[in-house]
């Protein structure tokens, strides 16, 4: 009892800057409900705690997912986010993180899309890989990932960033957002070959926008070189597959993943039409989307 009298004493004594703060925790129902009503109604959201953890951010993106899904068809595959340097250093946070891609989130080649299809809309230069067969998971180079890749698709990514510009927004809001994954274009699909390995590194992805009459040959918008990517773009899909087996699941024959930008996030506006090319890589292929 006397000792127990002291701690309180003690404790009361104690300024308030002494004080142990709260500790955030796991989005709760309440927060991931309005989130997912918000991404529904492409309303800005907030209430996500400050100083949240990334465990505690995978929690709440799973919650988050997990109302997605009832409206967005099967899953699809992965997108890993922050896998650029430049995009690392804008939103404060050294590591990737990764989201779910639902079958209606994927557009073809030349979609239209509302310039407003988010509540915070940006997009970006992307890449897309198709899982051959589950050797991928062990995969630890990127010329063994491409042994077990199909297809390589060009990609427009339509990111959600979501939050109101006044929340804060680092790693663990990104993949507590389920890294803003909305939409996203695939280009023609492009038969994986082991003489690919070299170009992906090597080539540069331009972001055009075609509507700017003023620049021959489309106004540039951003580029990246195929290294800006974690040094080689299939380096993500290790990544991909490294996070995913964290959470008990593995890369299966057919999933979808997005590696990533090659560009900045650029806002859209109507009457945009963007294309991305990847000069370099065989067959110079591209990919485009128009906003409304």
């Amino acid at each position: 009892m006397r000792r127990t009298a002291i701690a309180l004493l003690l404790a009361a004594a104690l300024p308030a800057s002494f004080a142990v703060p709260a500790l955030a925790a796991c989005p709760d129902a309440t927060v991931i409900g309005r989130l997912a009503a918000d991404w529904a109604s492409m309303t800005p959201s907030g209430g996500l705690a400050k100083d949240m953890s990334m465990a505690d951010a995978e929690c709440g993106r799973d919650k988050l997912v997990a109302e997605i899904a009832k409206t967005q068809g099967r899953l699809v595959g992965y997108k890993a986010g922050l896998t650029n340097k430049a995009v690392q250093q804008r939103f404060g946070y050294d590591a990737p993180v990764r989201g779910n891609l639902y079958e209606k989130m994927l557009l073809q080649d030349g979609a239209e899309v509302p310039a407003k299809f988010g509540a915070r809309a940006v997009f970006e230069a992307d890449l897309v890989v198709e899982v051959k067969d589950e050797g991928i998971n062990a995969a630890k180079t990127p010329a063994e990932v491409l042994a077990h890749v199909s297809k390589i698709y060009p990609f427009i990514e339509l990111p959600d960033l979501v939050l109101d510009p006044k929340e804060t927004l680092n790693g663990p809001a990104i993949a507590a957002i389920n890294v803003g994954a909305r939409l996203g274009v695939l280009g023609k699909p492009i038969a994986a070959e082991a003489s690919h390995l070299e170009p992906l590194a090597k080539m540069t992805v331009i972001l055009r926008d075609d509507s700017d009459v003023s620049a021959p040959g489309g106004k540039e918008l951003g580029k990246g070189p195929g290294s800006a990517i974690l040094d080689h773009p299939l380096n993500a899909v290790i990544w991909i597959a490294q996070d995913v087996a964290k959470s008990g699941g593995k890369l299966r024959a057919g999933d979808l993943l997005s590696l990533g930008s090659f560009s900045p996030l650029v806002p859209p506006k109507p009457g945009m039409a963007i294309r991305v090319t990847y000069e370099g890589f065989p067959g110079t292929p591209s990919v485009t989307v128009r906003f409304k």
